[in-house]
C-alpha cells in the first residue's frame, strides 16, 4: 500500500474503518468504511447505508466541481435528520463524505452508489433521489451538470429517465436548462 493510499484511508489504511476495528466487509468501499467508521453508536448495517447516503449527497454537489457552502448545509441537515446526528455528527459526516467525493470521485461514484443501491429499499432510493435534487437546488439554482450527474445517478439506482424528471418536476423552478432565458 502505497503512503498515498495511507493518507487518503484507502484500502484499510489508518482511518479506514476506524473505530471499529474491522476492515470493511465485502464489497464496501474505502469512501463507505471511512464514513461509517465515524458512527460508532449506529449499528454497522445503518451507518454503511448513512455512508453510502452521504457520500452519493455529496457526488451531487460535487458535479460542477465546486460544493457551494449551501450544498454543504444542505446534506449536514439531511444527513443528520436522517439518523438522528447530533450537529457534530452531522458534520462529521458531512465533511468527510464532501472530502471523499472531492478525492476519490471519479474512481467511487458509481461503486458507491450501486452500494447504496443494494442496501436500499425502493422508498429509500425515491428518498435519495427527491434529497439529491433538494441539495442541488439549495444554492438556488439546479445547473445543467447538477441535473445531468442526478438523472446519471438515477439510473445507477434503477429508475428510468421519465421517473427521474418526474421527480426533477418537483424542483422544476430550480432547473436552469428549464428557466426562461434573459
Amino acid at each position: 500500500m502505497s503512503l498515498l493510499q495511507r493518507f487518503l484511508g484507502i484500502d484499510g489504511g489508518p482511518s479506514a474503518g476506524r473505530g471499529s476495528g474491522k476492515s470493511g466487509q465485502p464489497g464496501e468501499t474505502a469512501s463507505v468504511r471511512r464514513i461509517a467508521g465515524e458512527l460508532e453508536r449506529l449499528p454497522a448495517d445503518q451507518a454503511r447505508y448513512l455512508a453510502a447516503f452521504a457520500y452519493v449527497l455529496a457526488r451531487v454537489a460535487q458535479a460542477d466541481l465546486r460544493i457551494e457552502p449551501a450544498e454543504v448545509a444542505a446534506i449536514r441537515e439531511i444527513v443528520g435528520g436522517l439518523a438522528e446526528l447530533s450537529e457534530s455528527e452531522a458534520e462529521l459526516v458531512c465533511q468527510i463524505a464532501c472530502d471523499q467525493s472531492s478525492h476519490l470521485g471519479g474512481s467511487e461514484n458509481y461503486v458507491v452508489t450501486r452500494e447504496y443501491r443494494q442496501l436500499a429499499t425502493p422508498e429509500q432510493r425515491v428518498q435519495l433521489l427527491e434529497c439529491l435534487f433538494a441539495v442541488s437546488a439549495s444554492d438556488g439554482e439546479i445547473s445543467t451538470t447538477e441535473s445531468h450527474e442526478v438523472i446519471a445517478i438515477a439510473e445507477e439506482l434503477g429508475f428510468t429517465r421519465a421517473q427521474a424528471f418526474g421527480v426533477r418536476s418537483q424542483f422544476r423552478e430550480y432547473v436552469a436548462e428549464l428557466r426562461p432565458q434573459k
